[in-house]
């Protein structure tokens, strides 16, 4: 381990530590006092990540008879079981919490969420205690995903049902629970905030291409709503909604319009590769998430990325992309909810 960067924040110390592990290098951006200097043990935000993400061309029929580059950023790989858009998302998060003075995590989502495992596992890195708010009843044994985020990174779950989960506010929702809410931070359902959106903007700001469009997957928009703010205002970024219906273009106009009260209008959310649905999915998506991996060898979730990369294969096909247009895919990870998507409906995607 390597400190190769100390710069005083708010009368502590950030600093940066380089660290080789798994033939894998990480870059840690760690908070001290100095008092805790000497001890490297001491909590720390995992949030900085690989030096450089790489960027992978892929290249198929598909690629060259539509002439288009297509590239995807492999965002998944910036850590194990906080990866992706949850990574981002969560950066700021943490060093607010930390700020806070908080000891504990409060989060919600469902029972095979990315989300929740994520905090779990970042609360779990940097000492912080965490506890997740499950929509529905609670089911034994648990999920790889819940019980990953209980047995291994030691998050309290609640579960709630769903009608008090929908209705009620996350105030009262903690109330019912009987859940002591002093020394919290909360962090909402799909982790996205201004402060996530802040995190996103990250993915593309150390670019060193200038893609004529930038595509990533949404569930609640702040990803794509970073990635908005960020970009230059000749490259188009489309969203692949993961869920029916049309609402999310105005619920990332107000994320955008929060974190810098600008407007843009290089960007759209297609909403033709949801499947039917979050969590939806046929033969076809299926099928064609296994022969990416089998002929890229990089594995798609079927929640998100593999909806995603199955639009552009289509857009492809159908002549929306222009002969010599560049597309940058950003690969959001959740790659754990495989496991369970395979224990649910059998062991549909290939490893």
């Amino acid at each position: 381990m390597l400190i190769v960067k100390l710069l005083e924040i708010d009368n502590g110390f950030s600093t940066l530590i380089y660290e080789k592990s798994g033939g894998k290098e990480y870059i840690y951006l760690a908070f001290y006092d100095d008092k805790e200097l000497e001890d490297l043990t001491s909590r720390h935000i995992f949030f900085s990540s690989k030096d450089k993400i790489p960027i992978e061309n892929i290249q198929d029929s598909i690629t060259r008879d539509s002439g288009v580059n297509l590239l995807i950023k492999r965002e998944d790989l910036l850590h194990p079981f906080v990866s992706g858009n949850k990574f981002r998302k969560l950066k700021y998060n943490l060093v607010e919490a930390k700020r806070q003075n908080a000891s504990r995590l409060i989060t919600f989502g469902g029972a095979y969420s990315n989300h929740i495992l994520a905090v779990a596992a970042a609360g779990y890195e940097n000492n912080f205690q965490t506890t997740g708010i499950i929509r529905g009843e609670e089911t034994q044994p648990l999920n790889p995903t819940l019980a990953k985020a209980q047995n291994s990174f030691g998050m309290k779950l609640y579960y709630a049902n769903r009608s008090s989960y929908r209705t009620k506010s996350k105030e009262d929702l903690l109330d019912m629970l009987g859940i002591n809410c002093r020394h919290t931070y909360i962090i909402p359902e799909g982790g996205t905030n201004t402060l996530a959106v802040k995190g996103c903007a990250e993915i593309v700001e150390d670019l060193q291409i200038d893609p004529d469009f930038i595509c990533c997957s949404c569930g609640t928009g702040g990803t794509l709503a970073g990635i908005i703010c960020a970009v230059s205002a000749k490259t188009k970024v489309t969203g692949f909604s993961a869920l029916k219906g049309d609402f999310l273009k105005d619920d990332i106009e107000k994320l955008v319009n929060a974190c810098n009260n600008n407007t843009y209008i290089n960007w759209e959310v297609n909403n033709d590769f949801h499947f039917g649905g979050y969590a939806k999915f046929n033969d076809r998506l299926i099928e064609f998430i296994n022969h990416f991996r089998t002929s890229h060898g990089i594995p798609l979730d079927p929640i998100y990325t593999g909806k995603m990369m199955y639009g552009i294969y289509a857009l492809m096909k159908s002549g929306y992309f222009k002969k010599g247009n560049t597309v940058l895919a950003i690969h959001t990870g959740g790659l754990q909810g495989i496991e369970g998507f395979n224990q649910r409906f059998g062991k549909l995607i290939r490893n």
